[in-house]
């Protein structure tokens, strides 16, 4: 089975990818095969260059071809990217047509931002065959 992972409530990153989820990958004993995960609010922070549960994460998404991505409005809130939200103007709020320009700031290496879009995208290269919210 593929899954992917949407961390969403507090400390999911810190706690549940930290002390379960990403030990488990590390000892090749999860279980399921991991596409990608996607990072909301503070959870984005565990991305940041030097976080340790992060540039673990970074060796074991590299070499298991895991997508990493963090949500672009929490990635820009919390200075971990520059650029404008991808797909809502930031003015107007309204959806945009073509995406913006956005890039990530200070995280570790291999991690993309963007929004649903740009998400669904990306797995659609590799789907998952649930989607797992934590």
């Amino acid at each position: 089975m593929r899954v992917a992972y949407v961390f969403a409530t507090p400390r999911a990153a810190s706690y549940k990818l930290g002390q379960m989820i990403l030990p488990q990958l590390e000892a090749g004993t999860h279980g399921v095969e991991v596409v990608g995960m996607f990072f909301f609010d503070d959870n984005v922070f565990v991305l940041r260059a030097g976080d340790p549960i992060g540039e673990r994460l970074a060796r074991i998404a590299q070499g298991k071809g895991i997508l990493l991505m963090m949500c672009d409005m929490c990635a820009l809130e919390r200075h971990l990217a520059e650029g404008q939200p991808r797909w809502c103007d930031p003015v107007t709020g309204r959806g945009r047509t073509e995406p913006a320009e956005i890039r990530p700031v200070g995280t570790v290496a291999g991690v993309q931002v963007g929004c649903f879009p740009d998400l669904y995208a990306a797995l659609a290269q590799n789907p998952p065959d649930q989607v797992i919210t934590l």
